[in-house]
């Protein structure tokens, strides 16, 4: 939050007159969730009413959680046993209230703010600047899809003195919603994204909506949009004056006018100013909608002042945002384009026409479910069915009750289900062959059950576990530690590609004593697996405390504010909960520090049902002998830190500090127990036992082509790879898609076929990677070691400036993984 809150100003921002216990403090943070309150002796809690709940219901449990001050609706009750320990202010409505308090916030950001507003691709959009712009400010964005009433306060709080630009997204679904909006939110800089059917019934035109959402921008400086949007573009020239709108066009007469050249899979992006000033951008997309955000954004990093090379350098970092279409591998050689995160029909007519970009399939099928939140079914069906004839399609299944109106328009084609559960009971996924299907829906839809289950999970590259490997490195760091020490096993990021229940489960066997994950969802994926092992959770967020209790998972612990809202969860619930507690002894990373030992010491008391299952610290640099001084001095301070904690504990925690590199270099601290990385998947950071561990994945793939080129030929993107000479070159299936990392082109990487040694030549593509090899008998089928035994990965590693752990954690989910004993 930008400027701390007295009680004074917040009686004169809400209007409200304060009661109960005075408050003598400032209010630095404001929260609307019981579940999510830090540090509470400074917070505002704002009792919003809902349709299911009151906010004030839970300011008993707040009030013992420590949190003193509280915004409540005027007509509820207060009790006085709780106004002797707590302020409370009555105002007439707790959400006016919030936005009156957030626009306060916002007068007191100085520098730009953009707001964004329409129908489609605001998130995305949002999304995407944020990124591009990040290469050279520092930005504050509404998180997720914050846009509405209470989303936009909680976005404008989260706005931070340092930050230099923020981007804030709106939305509004009927009349009257924007202004409020607009008066928070205040944009120096607007983009109008586009408009679409989302939400027609709250208004009586699709001119009254644009209108509606155009208020967002009335005392904006400029505002970006594209002209040609027929609709959008009357409105906005009749409302704004010419000198506030900045326009972009593919037709001449725009302020920017836009040629996009789609190649196989980018596409050159070329503006033309007005002034004749030219920029060319090259983006990593080639579908309709998403060159359209692109551009929005590209034209509002130029009016923010951005210079082209850290554009351009941002958009080179842009990836698909989840709530996007996309396109995956399916079933029996089929195709499906998934567009399950919002559905209304410009959004289908965008989708549909990413259908008919790709490459002809026996038949075009589409599944679409109930369009939410569009206006009246008769209207909107009617046209629906025209955009569908439009593109030819073969087969239409539809889900829910609205949809079934599209049987009148496609009696031969058309078939329905009432929920995807009964869809999914009676799908034959041997019914789809060599098929191009869309899946859109609404997100109450779960369309992604859909997807996953006509999905392709298989790939040609595969990548073998050796599980006797494993075992190996298991046992040698085993035979370096005491009998009595325990051994934590890392499979944090998939097992480090290689797979987490197959290794969890290997490793259970072999008698690990612990598991380490990085996130909640891993930890309840091994459980579901069978995995019986305690496992630490090293970066939980409070949004799976449900998941730590009901899967038996020990979180780490590493801030005050953390520690205060576990605490106050397990309270509530009544339950005890083990943890980690991470002590910062150097990396900076996460952990409490020394000089917060005390607030922790407050806290261990405050919150018994927490019982710490161990102390730790991570070393930065055990890897490397130059940092043997720091190292030292970290193992040093956290036998302080932890000699200070175990004092106030009547039990002893497990207590360690070694990673892999460190049960080496450093065994006289093994402790109670070590956490084995990167070692148990052969790889030995410090060098000094390296020939002891045995090399546990070979990541392989086959020879889909062999090609004889003459003297002169080029090969590859940009035609990069060059034969002056000629010679006979393999291409691979497999590409930067796959975990090959992109750095390998043009000889940096090389593979070995029957034994030999072929250069990689021309660029890593993003599915296929061409190697020279004129001097090696293969054909097509063929395999090729990609790493392994023969080709270490520090070797590769050391050829691109990466190290290990990137290479191993790259390799893509859509990788087969194979387990063996040899």
């Amino acid at each position: 939050m930008l400027s701390s809150l007295s009680i004074t100003q917040l009686e004169e921002l809400t209007g409200g007159k304060a009661q109960g216990k005075e408050f003598p403090g400032l209010i630095t943070q404001i929260s609307i969730d019981s579940r999510q309150i830090i540090q509470p002796e400074q917070c505002l809690f704002v009792a919003l009413r809902g349709v299911k709940a009151d906010g004030a219901d839970f300011i008993p449990t707040l009030i013992q959680a420590g949190l003193r001050v509280f915004l409540v609706h005027q007509d509820r009750t207060i009790d006085p046993e709780l106004a002797k320990n707590a302020t409370f202010i009555p105002v007439k409505n707790t959400r006016n209230a919030l936005q009156a308090i957030a626009s306060f916030q916002r007068s007191q950001f100085i520098k730009p703010v953009v707001g964004i507003t329409g129908s489609n691709g605001k998130t995305i959009v949002k999304e995407w600047l944020g990124q591009v712009l990040s290469q050279s400010f520092t930005v504050a964005k509404s998180p997720k899809s914050y846009n509405s009433q209470v989303g936009v306060p909680l976005s404008i709080f989260g706005i931070q003195a340092y930050h230099q630009v923020a981007i804030l997204e709106a939305g509004v679904s009927k009349l009257g919603e924007m202004h409020t909006l607009s008066a928070m939110i205040s944009p120096n800089l607007g983009i109008f994204t586009n408009i679409g059917t989302a939400h027609e019934e709250g208004f009586s035109s699709i001119e009254e909506k644009i209108r509606e959402k155009l208020q967002l921008f009335q005392n904006s400086q400029l505002l970006i949009y594209c002209r040609d949007q027929a609709l959008v573009s009357k409105e906005i020239q009749e409302t704004f004056s010419k000198e506030r709108l900045i326009s972009w066009s593919e037709k001449p007469g725009a302020d920017f006018v836009v040629s996009a050249k789609k190649q196989e899979t980018q596409t050159k992006l070329i503006l033309i100013k007005s002034d004749l000033n030219t920029f060319t951008f090259q983006i990593p997309f080639t579908d309709t909608a998403s060159i359209e955000n692109i551009t929005h954004v590209i034209v509002a990093a130029l009016t923010l002042g951005q210079e082209i090379p850290s554009i351009q350098e941002g958009l080179k970092h842009l990836k698909p945002v989840d709530m996007r279409l996309t396109l995956k591998p399916g079933l029996n050689d089929s195709l499906i384009i998934d567009d399950t995160y919002n559905n209304d029909i410009a959004g289908l007519k965008v989708a549909l026409e990413f259908l008919s970009q790709q490459r002809p399939k026996r038949r075009k099928i589409l599944i679409l479910s109930d369009l939410l939140q569009q206006g009246i079914p008769e209207k909107i069906y009617s046209e629906v069915s025209e955009l569908i004839k439009s593109y030819g399609l073969d087969q239409i299944i539809g889900v829910g009750g609205d949809v079934s109106r599209l049987r009148d328009f496609f009696p031969n084609q058309f078939s329905n289900y009432p929920t995807t559960e009964a869809l999914l009971q009676s799908i034959d996924t041997d019914a789809f062959q060599n098929d191009l299907i869309l899946i859109t829906g609404a997100r109450p839809f779960a369309f992604e059950r859909i997807v996953n289950r006509l999905q392709q999970r298989i790939h040609g590259t595969t990548l073998e576990i050796n599980l006797n490997a494993l075992t190996h490195n298991f046992n040698f760091y085993k035979r370096q530690v005491k009998p009595e020490t325990k051994m934590m096993v890392m499979v944090k990021a998939f097992a480090y590609g290689g797979g987490a229940a197959e290794i969890a489960n290997h490793l259970q066997t072999m008698g690990a004593d612990y598991l380490a994950v990085a996130f909640s969802d891993e930890g309840v994926s091994l459980r579901k697996q069978g995995i019986r092992l305690p496992i630490m959770v090293l970066n939980p967020v409070e949004e799976s405390f449900d998941l730590l209790r009901e899967f038996d998972l020990e979180p780490v612990v590493f801030s005050p504010d953390f520690f205060g809202k576990l605490g106050r969860y397990a309270q509530n619930h009544q339950i005890q909960l083990p943890i980690h507690l991470d002590l910062d002894t150097g990396m900076h990373r996460l952990g409490f520090e020394k000089l917060q030992l005390e607030e922790l010491k407050v806290l261990i008391h405050s919150f018994p049902e927490l019982g710490i299952a161990s102390l730790y610290t991570h070393l930065v640099g055990a890897d490397e002998e130059e940092h043997e001084e720091f190292s030292l001095g970290q193992l040093r301070l956290f036998m302080e830190m932890k000699e200070e904690l175990e004092e106030i504990l009547d039990y002893r925690p497990l207590v360690h500090a070694l990673n892999s590199a460190g049960i080496i270099r450093y065994p006289e601290f093994q402790m109670d127990m070590v956490r084995l990385g990167i070692g148990l998947y052969g790889v030995e950071v410090t060098g000094k036992r390296d020939a002891e561990l045995k090399s546990v994945s070979t990541l392989k793939t086959t020879i889909s082509q062999v090609k004889i080129l003459p003297p002169g030929a080029t090969v590859g993107y940009s035609r990069k790879g060059k034969l002056p000479h000629g010679g006979k070159i393999a291409t691979l299936a497999i590409g930067y898609a796959d975990g090959y990392d992109r750095r390998f082109s043009q000889g940096k990487g090389y593979v070995l076929i029957n034994g030999k040694k072929a250069s990689v030549i021309g660029n890593v593509c993003m599915d296929m990677t061409m190697v020279d090899i004129s001097d090696i008998d293969a054909k097509a089928g063929d395999e090729a070691i990609i790493y392994g035994e023969q080709i270490s990965l520090k070797e590769l590693g050391d050829q691109i400036g990466t190290i290990p752990y990137e290479l191993l954690t790259n390799i893509s989910t859509r990788v087969k993984r194979v387990y063996y004993l040899d």
